[in-house]
């Protein structure tokens, strides 16, 4: 259960959207004891590979689930911009822990930008209530949203899923799972069903190097029952959701870049030995090995830059939509599709650059498993291949000179598909 009041009444005649509330300290007062108590295991779960149930739990009862939901409806009122610090520090906590939340708070964003209903006022109880979703949306053996294997098909008076995905991040967490599937004729329909249905199966086989206790493995569902008010047109998803999945993961980014910054900083002080080259026998003592961890704090600074600016640009296009200024909204989605191509380059580049080079400041007792300041970079390499990176310089390139629209077309899943 959450700490949160969840008597709070959700008005059915009234938008879900409203401006942000929440100030930055009492967001920090209420969070960072938590990610502080989370940071304190994270190197044992990293080797051991312990998934973290009980650290998740402990955000539940935090109310990190319901941070953007308005505080007239019992949540925390925070901004987007506010949501994304948020999560870059539960990443500098741990990168595990912060990506498993990125599908729960993309899904809460959806609900606050859809109409109110009954069954919407339910979603957001059960938000403030603690109940955690998952995702599956990604389709198994190289399927493509183009070509969905996945179905929600009608039964009577509810829905059946089949099918299988992968990359299924936070299902093992979760009470409830996101699934993107096929309905009749050409509809694409996500669909939320409950994570202990017995037709649900949960596969733990995600092999990646890095991001390793996300549970971002195999789903399988055979004909797992979804209620009505619980079964969404894909195409009715919230407009800047690509943008928000992206951004999400450029958060934790910008948390490991921080994180590599202040665990580079302890190597160096404890660091015993220099090399005979070196400018002075003391090695926090040597300029050159100073300028390494120099540089590494402006990589996480230049990190941390990028994510606001581009966080913000999403908070203008919420405000847009929570006025009903269409022609704002059209303007402000392009202005966050470009801001969000920029920061995903900026990002990427300064956390496999910090990652990398704060090994040159360490010497041979930078790569002890003791340490094991490589999961930084394998965490950081794992995230920064999930979009495709390399192709976005040219899209801004294009939109800079001749004005070709950045923004992708995935009208068939939703403008904006899960980031990619």
């Amino acid at each position: 259960m959450t700490t949160t009041d969840t008597t709070a009444a959700v008005p059915a005649a009234r938008a879900y959207l409203r401006p942000a509330t929440a100030t930055d300290a009492e967001l920090t007062d209420r969070f960072q004891p938590v990610f502080d108590r989370i940071a304190e295991g994270n190197v044992a779960r990293e080797r051991d590979r312990i998934l973290p149930h009980e650290q998740v739990g402990w955000l539940k009862e935090a109310g990190l689930g319901a941070v953007r939901i308005p505080v007239e409806f019992g949540g925390s009122g925070a901004s987007l911009e506010q949501t994304f610090a948020l999560l870059a520090s539960l990443a500098e906590a741990d990168a595990n822990v912060a990506h498993i939340w990125r599908n729960h708070l993309a899904f809460v964003e959806d609900r606050l930008n859809a109409a109110p209903s009954e069954s919407n006022d339910r979603w957001l109880r059960r938000f403030l209530d603690g109940e955690f979703v998952g995702g599956g949306w990604t389709e198994a053996n190289n399927g493509t949203f183009a070509d969905l294997k996945t179905t929600v098909r009608e039964d009577g008076d509810r829905w059946l899923v089949s099918g299988a995905k992968f990359y299924a991040t936070g299902s093992l967490y979760a009470d409830w799972l996101d699934v993107l599937g096929k309905g009749d004729g050409d509809a694409v329909l996500t669909a939320l069903v409950r994570r202990d249905d017995p037709g649900v199966e949960l596969v733990d086989d995600w092999k990646g190097f890095g991001q390793r206790t996300t549970a971002s493995g195999s789903a399988n569902y055979t004909d797992v029952p979804a209620v009505a008010g619980d079964v969404f047109p894909a195409g009715e998803r919230f407009v800047y959701q690509g943008h928000f999945y992206q951004t999400a993961m450029l958060s934790v980014l910008a948390g490991i870049t921080r994180a590599v910054l202040r665990d580079g900083t302890s190597a160096l002080r404890a660091r015993g030995r220099n090399y005979p080259q070196a400018l002075d026998p003391v090695p926090s003592s040597d300029a050159q090995l100073l300028q390494v961890i120099g540089q590494v704090s402006v990589d996480a600074f230049a990190a941390g830059a990028a994510l606001a600016r581009s966080s913000r640009t999403l908070d203008l296009v919420a405000e847009a939509l929570g006025t009903g200024d269409k022609e704002a909204r059209e303007r402000r989605v392009l202005e966050a599709e470009v801001a969000t191509a920029q920061a995903q380059l900026a990002i990427i580049d300064a956390a496999l650059r910090a990652t990398t080079t704060v090994f040159d400041a360490l010497g041979a007792s930078g790569v002890s498993e003791t340490l094991l300041l490589d999961r930084h970079w394998r965490n950081a390499r794992t995230l920064a291949s999930h979009n495709p990176r390399v192709y976005k310089a040219r899209i801004l390139g294009d939109w800079l000179v001749n004005g070709t629209d950045p923004v992708p077309n995935l009208a068939a899943v939703g403008r904006g598909g899960q980031g990619d």
